[in-house]
């Protein structure tokens, strides 16, 4: 990771979108594109340990199985993806050549909606985008 991924001003933005609308139960965001990756945030009190590496290769590949499962589903077009774990929760909202992650503790359904269409415009409207 030796150049910036993403400009100051959107990172803070992506950052404090999450921190917003998921107030204490934001545990990470981490941007990421095809080749590379930056953890915008992580809680203080988390493990700075985890293998990022591997994580946002296992979320690329299935953004990438679960565009192209469900392209012509009649439920319309995929938009993100929230998983449960026993510790916590993760939002992804991808696009073709990027996307972020947001881990957090347990949230309403309505909250991860609200911070993905946040993120899916920001990326949208990103003047450097890949």
């Amino acid at each position: 990771m030796d150049a910036q991924l993403l400009s100051d001003d959107l990172a803070d933005q992506i950052v404090t979108t999450a921190r917003t609308a998921t107030g204490d139960s934001l545990r990470s965001v981490t941007y990421f594109t095809r080749s590379d990756f930056e953890q915008l945030y992580l809680r203080e009190d988390l493990e700075r340990d985890a293998d990022l590496d591997t994580f946002v290769g296992h979320e690329w590949r299935g953004f990438r199985d679960t565009s192209n499962a469900y392209q012509s589903s009649e439920l319309g077009e995929y938009r993100f993806t929230v998983r449960a774990f026993t510790n916590g929760y993760l939002l992804r909202v991808t696009g073709d050549r990027r996307g972020v992650l947001i881990t957090t503790d347990g949230l309403q359904m309505q909250s991860y909606e609200e911070v993905a269409d946040a993120i899916e415009k920001m990326l949208a409207e990103d003047p450097t985008s890949e």
